[in-house]
């Protein structure tokens, strides 16, 4: 890899109150989009009891992920189709574009029929919402941030595109703010019976207004000047990725940055937000509050980091993100646990517990289906209970024949259920029952039901109390968020400069979009799974680690310093 910065960087003729303004209007629309995207995550637990309501609740949970992540699979698609149209007919129009599907579709989230209304066909009009969503993420960021940093001065160019990648978390914030506001007005019953539309619905008065500052922009220097100079490709596609001198760059960006950058943003957003929930059953409003108060952190950090890179250089500020969170990974989760709930912590090390089944009556409980399989053999339902509890286990292999039971240290025992060849509602029913008898034996062996302290209303006394309860664990999601804050950062301007300007849209925006897309959407049902199948609620942990470790090596072995690039050449 050759660094293509031969002669002195040129940097466009545009006025700072013009630069103002590109920045001001990019940023505002791809914040708009990211509010659009994580609404569905803020009440993704609402969504599964309206739409899901069919499933058995681990599998339920996981299919809900797996239609979150759906949005994330189809990105790609999106970034092909609207980086052919922003090499081909320029940055403005396909992002013009990107924002008006993106608002339709969110706002008609907010009309959906629940399950209890159309049956099956709840689930599958969500799911195809969720799939124009991500069609148009696919080709917003990368139209947003190109559209940047082809105006910026060359010195700045980090600077400049450093408030796209801040929109990611206004846009979470914002997403939040609605959220917990119709929440706090209602109350909970009515918000989880309609209210939960309200933040879908609210959308179509902001896709106005992005639309209308969008309008009010110009084309992008290095676009017209390629058009000027007649040298606008025609053949995207094929120069991108059948052109080794083009495909191996497209390939650098996936698995170097690009592919960490997926595992550590949604590790420290999203996974550690189900991990507090889920696993260590810390309260919605005590996660929320965390949430909200990284997130905030993180606003600021975007630019600063990105600033750096300006002076520093993209290459080491990336690389330090990776290796700050590959070094957080393991011992962060473990600290978090300890901090969040100690009392399942000390549960786990004073009394184990073992799962005796037979190898063959375990599957991995991965259904991408959402329903093809119910999980109902004993040791299914045994494992997924104890999933869903946050308890650690070990499975011991018991002899063919033999159901699967549950040993909770010298304490108990409890033997599995079997729901094979039983209705999906008598599976439910089954898987139920078991779970309610194994969490009061658990509850009697010393593993808590919830944790501790949780957030009884939003005052300011209350506020406090939780943060000085919780600041271990809002200290370690802190070095998460500065890890990720640290990748992501500089990445819209390295990824810029890495690819010529006739292609730079479509090159650009597939490798972003499968690395953020499938290796970050789908981690969190990834590493869910894998901890069900193992028994340890760290285990799942070793995919973004080991992901991150890969893509930390390709980066610093091949990716080249492009801060001194000419991406106007």
């Amino acid at each position: 890899m050759t660094d293509a910065s031969a002669s002195a960087p040129t940097s466009p003729d545009v006025p700072p109150s013009k630069m103002r303004q590109v920045v001001a209007a990019s940023a505002a629309g791809t914040v708009f989009e990211w509010y659009d995207f994580f609404v569905y995550a803020v009440i993704a637990d609402v969504i599964r009891a309206n739409f899901f309501t069919g499933l058995p609740d681990a599998q339920a949970f996981v299919f809900t992920l797996l239609t979150f992540a759906v949005g994330f699979i189809v990105r790609p698609i999106g970034a092909l189709v609207f980086g052919k149209i922003g090499d081909s007919t320029g940055r403005k129009g396909a992002f013009l574009i990107t924002i008006t599907i993106m608002g339709v579709s969110t706002f008609a989230i907010g009309l959906l029929p629940t399950a209890k209304d159309i049956g099956v066909w709840a689930p599958i009009l969500l799911v195809a919402m969720r799939v124009l969503q991500g069609f148009a993420l696919g080709g917003e960021y990368g139209g947003a941030a190109i559209y940047v940093a082809e105006h910026a001065p060359a010195h700045r160019r980090g600077s400049a595109t450093g408030w796209i990648q801040g929109t990611a978390s206004i846009g979470l914030i914002g997403a939040l703010a609605v959220v917990l506001g119709t929440r706090a007005g209602m109350g909970e019953a009515a918000f989880g019976d309609w209210g939960w539309r309200i933040p879908f619905l609210v959308s179509i008065a902001l896709l106005g207004i992005s639309v209308w500052i969008r309008l009010q922009l110009e084309e992008s220097p290095a676009f017209k000047k390629l058009q000027h100079e007649g040298g606008v490709s025609k053949r995207a596609y094929a120069e991108s990725f059948t052109e080794w001198r083009n495909l191996k760059i497209v390939l650098l960006a996936l698995f170097g940055v690009m592919m960490a950058q997926g595992v550590v943003w949604y590790t420290a957003h999203f996974y550690s937000q189900f991990y507090l929930e889920r696993i260590l059953k810390i309260d919605s409003q005590t996660v929320n509050l965390i949430m909200i108060t990284v997130v905030l952190i993180s606003a600021p950090l975007y630019i600063l980091f990105a600033r750096l890179s300006d002076t520093l250089g993209r290459k080491p500020v990336m690389l330090f993100g990776m290796l700050l969170m590959l070094a957080l990974y393991f011992p962060g989760f473990h600290y978090i646990t300890r901090a969040g709930n100690p009392a399942l912590a000390e549960a786990s090390e004073r009394t184990p517990v073992i799962v005796y089944a037979n190898p063959a009556d375990c599957t991995f409980q991965l259904d991408l289906t959402g329903g093809a399989q119910q999980f109902a053999t004993a040791c299914d339902i045994a494992r997924s209970a104890l999933s869903n509890a946050g308890v650690s286990y070990t499975t011991v292999d018991a002899p063919i024949g033999e159901r699967a039971r549950v040993v909770i240290g010298d304490l108990a025992e409890i033997e599995s259920v079997s729901a094979v060849g039983q209705s999906a509602s008598e599976i439910r029913a089954t898987r139920a029952a078991f779970a309610d008898r194994l969490r009061n034996a658990l509850s009697e062996a010393g593993y808590p039901t919830a944790a501790p302290g949780a957030m009884q209303d939003w005052s300011f006394a209350e506020i406090a109390r939780v943060f000085g309860e919780k600041w271990g664990v809002i200290g370690m999601m802190a070095l998460f968020i500065i890890a990720a804050c640290a990748l992501y950062g500089p990445q819209a301007a390295a990824l810029v400069e890495l690819f010529p300007t006739r292609i730079r849209y479509t090159a650009m925006s597939l490798p972003y979009h499968v690395g953020t897309g499938w290796f970050g959407g789908l981690l969190p049902a990834i590493v869910f799974a894998i901890n069900t199948a193992t028994g340890s609620i760290y285990m799942g942990l070793w995919f973004p680690a080991i992901v991150t470790a890969i893509a930390a090596v390709v980066t610093f072995l091949f990716w080249p310093e492009t801060k001194d690039r000419d991406i106007h050449v």
